[in-house]
């Protein structure tokens, strides 16, 4: 399927406009960031580096009311970590980002490739978290995308419906602490429908994961693939303040005395916009996770509380967030200032939190803000 996205955008370049039927519109553009910055540790830490993605889209008109579209994009980076002012640690590659096509119309679509699907009404913590990895506190919301076909269809209404296939996913996402089964294909569906003053919607996903992936075959007792089923309801509304909820349950059918087969995960948020100045955004979540073996079992579970703020200066924006861990009583503080320049974008980021992060499973990243330190990053949007 990879080299099939690959092939389709390519031939459509190579196909005469007769064959065509419309024109192709062509566009290049992309984002390129460098940071540099300290981690307040001893020895004293120097992360810097940098990254540049590219992406490139056709659009063509068809007839009917329909059109094709197709994006290729790719992620090139790369870093380096000094301690005590030696190298301790570095890193390069790149890899595809964004690599799909899609046919759409008005109420319509159908998109396959890698692409980024996310929903839910949360903001920051959020329980519907199935397929990406984007951190609040990443100005940028970088996340890795999904191979897959997803088909969305939108009513008159407002209400529309989700259905999707993933496969070739062998890397964990989301809240996945085991990876998928790479050959066999994952899953799922999304209805989302109106009420007053708002909206809710029911989500579900079924995928095999596969516990071979991290532990050695030899050591697992019985069958390394066990199936794994996701519940999903979310809902938002305006009453005069904004207010959210979400709520996933998952399912994983393995008799295993080292993971729970039931996990839930819930978030209640509300934001408001005071007038005071220029706008004075705030927003709260609640965010709590539970695992156990019975449903009904209250489990081992952490909590989390959070609140933003956002103020914005002309072309200048002041933001922060703050986290508090009630299960441990540690506290994560972040603050972002911003300063938008055409197509520069400038940012100074001031980081207290834990050495080791418990709040998002983002992988490398992750250890990006941890600690006390301060982080300087320039982006270039083109």
């Amino acid at each position: 399927m990879r080299d099939f996205i690959f092939t389709i955008p390519l031939l459509l370049l190579l196909l005469p406009e007769s064959a065509q039927g419309q024109e192709n519109t062509f566009k290049l553009k992309g984002q390129a960031d460098a940071y540099s910055g300290f981690k307040f540790t001893d020895p004293l830490q120097w992360q810097t580096g940098a990254r540049f993605i590219p992406s490139f889209s056709i659009e063509k008109q068809l007839k009917s009311n329909l059109k094709f579209d197709s994006e290729i994009s790719f992620n090139s980076f790369l870093d380096y970590t000094f301690a005590g002012w030696k190298e301790n640690g570095s890193g390069s590659g790149i890899k595809p980002y964004r690599l799909w096509i899609r046919l759409s119309s008005e109420r319509f679509e159908l998109r396959a490739g890698l692409q980024k699907i996310n929903f839910g009404s949360a903001t920051m913590l959020r329980p519907l978290m199935w397929f990406d990895r984007m951190d609040p506190r990443d100005p940028l919301q970088l996340t890795d995308g999904v191979y897959g076909l997803l088909g969305r269809y939108y009513f008159q209404n407002n209400a529309n419906v989700w259905l999707w296939i993933l496969w070739g996913n062998d890397k964990t996402k989301g809240w996945e602490t085991v990876p998928s089964a790479r050959k066999i294909p994952e899953f799922g569906g999304r209805t989302q429908f109106p009420v007053p003053k708002g909206e809710i919607a029911l989500s579900y996903h079924h995928r095999t994961a596969d516990l071979g992936a991290i532990i050695n075959p030899v050591n697992i007792h019985g069958a390394a693939t066990f199936p794994e089923d996701r519940l999903g309801i979310d809902g938002k509304w305006d009453i005069g303040v904004g207010l959210w909820g979400e709520y996933t349950l998952i399912h994983s059918s393995l008799d295993s005395a080292y993971f729970q087969q039931w996990s839930k995960l819930f978030t209640l948020g509300i934001d408001y916009t005071f007038n005071l100045g220029n706008g004075l955004y705030l927003a709260t979540e609640f965010f709590r996770i539970s695992n156990a073996n019975k449903i009904a079992e209250p489990g081992v579970s952490r909590s989390f509380s959070l609140l933003t703020v956002n103020y914005p200066m002309g072309t200048n924006k002041i933001g922060g967030i703050v986290y508090y861990n009630l299960t441990d009583n540690s506290w994560y503080r972040f603050i972002n200032l911003q300063r938008q320049s055409d197509n520069w974008t400038y940012y100074l980021f001031l980081f207290w939190n834990p050495d080791k992060i418990a709040l998002y499973n983002t992988g490398d990243n992750n250890n990006l803000f941890s600690g006390k330190g301060i982080q300087l990053m320039a982006v270039f949007n083109f």
